[in-house]
């Protein structure tokens, strides 16, 4: 009866180690996932971030060229108009 028991406990014991190394393979597992997540949500931030920037100085540098433009039109218009010493 006593070899029973203890074959039972040992056989019991053995069956419960391969659980216990699954267990620890998926804490690995999930480490892993939870890094390449964040990896990947570093990277799109860089690249939405480097989008937004050139979007906007192409933005900014058309505004600049346009405002070039109109304020040279302006200064031909007026550029016989300013005299400040009329002729007699």
């Amino acid at each position: 009866m006593k070899t029973v028991i203890i074959s039972s406990v040992f056989a019991l014991f053995v069956s419960t180690i391969p659980a216990f190394s699954q267990v620890g393979q998926d804490l690995k597992n999930a480490g892993a996932d939870t890094k390449d997540a964040a990896v990947t949500g570093a990277k799109k931030t860089k690249n939405g971030t480097k989008k937004a920037y050139n979007a906007t100085k192409k933005g900014v540098k058309k505004g600049v060229n346009k405002t070039a433009t109109v304020t040279a039109k302006g200064a031909d218009k007026v550029a016989g108009k300013t005299d400040t010493n009329p002729k007699p």
